[in-house]
């Protein structure tokens, strides 16, 4: 299965670079990311990144649902594991 997930562009890197990058902000993770494939993302834009590469660029309401929905996923697991050893969290 492949997963893209959202971050927040913090900063670019060399606009005269061939490769355009930028580090990007998950949660206080932040990574470099290839941002060739977005050439009008801005610092402050979120961005959705599949393996090291931002394949797009989406609105904050949008990355929010999915924060919001990856939190309620851990928090479903957290509970499930809590169950499967007979004690709740």
């Amino acid at each position: 299965m492949c997963l893209a997930v959202p971050g927040r562009l913090v900063s670019v890197g060399d606009e005269e670079a061939l490769m355009r990058s930028g580090r990007v902000d998950f949660g206080g993770v932040r990574r470099q990311v290839n941002l060739a494939c977005v050439p009008d993302a801005e610092v402050g834009d979120y961005v959705l990144v599949h393996v090291g590469m931002a394949i797009g660029v989406i609105d904050p309401e949008e990355a929010k649902r999915v924060f919001d929905y990856l939190d309620e996923m851990d928090e479903m697991e957290r509970a499930a594991d809590g169950l499967a050893r007979g004690t709740e969290r």
